[in-house]
């Protein structure tokens, strides 16, 4: 078996009857397509992983150089339907004395919080009250790649 994703892709068939699939379509067949190169056991994951990514930016690239060539028009075109918006303004709340003062006592309470989780004894803030310690959300676990 070739280690080539992209010629491991070409090898494939595509399971569907429209010459521009839909959506779910794309991801069922890709979904198929991964699980089938990993039940047959002939591959090196981290190699095809590595050349999947490759793969993906190349296309991420591709798809907003194209995009960035549509410029501002809507489109429906090959079952896709682009519909331009414009951003429109963000309030710069930063620019309010109030906001920025009260921002930096959330801030502030935020790290006397974190400092009490790590600490075994009670702790108090500048105002003599007592800092509770509170509960934690685990955080998903990931991997991190880089190249």
């Amino acid at each position: 078996m070739s280690k080539d994703l992209f010629l491991l892709m070409r090898e494939q068939e595509v399971h569907t009857t429209d010459f521009l699939p839909t959506k779910k379509a794309i991801v069922s067949s890709s979904k198929e397509f991964a699980t089938n190169l990993l039940d047959e056991g002939n591959i090196n994951v981290p190699e095809v992983y590595a050349q999947a990514l490759r793969l993906k930016e190349a296309l991420t690239v591709i798809e907003a150089t194209l995009k960035g060539a549509l410029g501002e028009q809507n489109f429906e075109e090959f079952g896709l339907k682009g519909t331009f918006s414009n951003g429109g303004d963000k309030p710069n709340f930063k620019e309010d004395e109030i906001w920025a003062d009260l921002k930096k006592k959330l801030d502030e309470r935020q790290a006397i919080l974190k400092s009490a989780l790590s600490i075994d004894g009670v702790v108090f803030d500048h105002e003599g009250l007592e800092v509770p310690k509170v509960s934690t959300t685990p955080i998903k676990s990931s991997m991190r790649i880089t190249y």
